[in-house]
């Protein structure tokens, strides 16, 4: 027992003799500071011309100091107040939610340098109605944006509804008036003709390019009009002309027809006949999307007989172009030679090229003559201007045609016509020669 009570020092030596270079290494840290921190203290009391400034001790210098600060902070709020009022950063409901908050018990410091707690807030009592009557914060914060707003209201709350729906209106027009035209298109070809313009790239570009040119629009039947129609051409009957008639329908249904209209041009396109007619019958349909025809039209017309021995006068001799035309003159109750009917829709050029069995005039005038026809209600002129325009096209190849089918028929009927003569004189000369060898014997 007494020797581990004499061991137990021992220990404790050796413990003290491990720690004591860290103890010397700190002491000399200590005093290595302290010696620094002198010098720099020396070396700034030499260097500063004046009184090195303290901080305040007593409570009266705290209270100067923090007067004087709140000073510099109001002149620097006063400065920034301006900007900031002026844009609205904050939104409705964000204020909103602000007024119905309570406000946070927060400390305040007086002007002794004192911590004052404020009184708690009932609830619901407004952030205005505790600073009592007169101008709010909210107000004077209000912007350019905000005071507009403020003024609407308060005109609107004395104004009744068909007043502030009269101002919407006057609202709505000025801004579409204030709308800039959006600017043309600009079309880089110079002196080009707009029609080729507008069958390669629409009737837009041509539009934008007859502006350019000062060409003023044209309706799409001043166009048509202007393709079928020879300007300045001879305006009476010519050898060769063209007709078209506008029916109407009659009967319970409305299916079977009655002439209303007919129109006849001349070789150049020039009108030369366009009488309405009178209808024989009580017309049930008028077929006005199609035909044109009105009632007004009708009543002022003429009798059915006089325009027939009119057209029928003026057809007489006369070589006739029409699309259709067996039906023309099956209304009219008239009759033409075959020889003399030009119809564009029976003639197979037109067939092949269009590649319809039976061409419809619209078709035709679209894919030969590059002319819109029939785009709405339909005009017997400009139907009789639109089968003479492609008579005219065709007229040399077709002409020639029918020249060669005649001559090719001619030598059938020559033999023909010598068969029946030989039938006819050689009867008697067979029977006369028997009779001879008859009489010999």
């Amino acid at each position: 027992m007494k020797s581990k009570k004499k061991d137990a020092p021992a220990v404790h030596a050796k413990v003290n003799s491990e720690n004591l270079p860290n103890q010397h290494r700190k002491e000399k840290k200590k005093i290595f500071w302290k010696k620094k921190l002198k010098h720099l203290a020396e070396n700034s009391e030499k260097n500063s011309k004046g009184p090195v400034a303290l901080p305040p001790k007593n409570p009266q210098e705290v209270s100067s100091n923090w007067k004087a600060l709140q000073e510099l902070l109001k002149q620097k709020a006063a400065s920034l107040n301006p900007a900031l009022t002026a844009p609205e950063t904050y939104s409705k409901k964000k204020h909103t939610a602000q007024e119905g908050r309570a406000a946070p018990n927060t400390p305040k410091i007086n002007g002794r340098g004192r911590t004052v707690t404020p009184k708690p807030v009932k609830e619901g009592t407004s952030s205005e109605a505790l600073k009592g009557p007169g101008v709010t914060e909210s107000d004077k914060n209000l912007g350019g944006k905000n005071q507009r707003k403020a003024k609407e209201l308060k005109r609107d709350q004395g104004q009744s509804r068909a007043e502030r729906k009269q101002e919407d209106i006057k609202h709505k027009r000025r801004k579409t008036e204030e709308r800039e035209d959006p600017k043309p298109v600009d079309i880089w070809f110079d002196d080009v003709d707009p029609d080729d313009i507008e069958a390669a790239l629409g009737p837009e570009a041509a539009k934008v390019a007859r502006k350019k040119l000062g060409i003023p629009e044209e309706s799409p039947k001043q166009l048509a009009e202007r393709a079928l129609v020879k300007e300045k051409a001879f305006e009476g009957l010519t050898k060769t002309v063209a007709m078209d008639c506008e029916m109407v329908g009659v009967g319970p249904t409305g299916e079977d027809s009655v002439v209303a209209r007919v129109s006849i041009v001349n070789l150049f396109g020039k009108c030369v006949y366009d009488k309405f007619v009178k209808p024989t019958e009580k017309v049930s349909d008028y077929r006005t999307r199609v035909s044109g025809i009105r009632p007004e039209n009708l009543r002022k017309g003429e009798d059915f007989k006089v325009v027939q021995k009119e057209v029928a006068d003026i057809l007489k001799g006369r070589i006739l172009v029409g699309h259709a035309l067996h039906n023309d003159l099956k209304i009219l109750f008239l009759d033409h030679p075959k020889k003399k009917i030009r119809d564009t829709q029976r003639y197979k050029p037109f067939k092949q090229q269009v590649k319809s069995g039976r061409p419809s005039l619209k078709l035709l005038c679209e894919k030969l003559l590059n002319v819109k026809v029939q785009t709405a209600e339909h005009n017997s002129i400009q139907d009789a201007q639109a089968t003479m325009r492609l008579y005219t096209m065709a007229k040399k190849k077709w002409e020639a045609s029918l020249k060669e089918k005649s001559q090719a028929k001619k030598p059938l009927k020559e033999i023909r016509q010598k068969k029946t003569q030989n039938c006819k004189g050689g009867a008697p000369a067979a029977v006369s020669s028997f009779r001879n060898s008859d009489s010999t014997q």
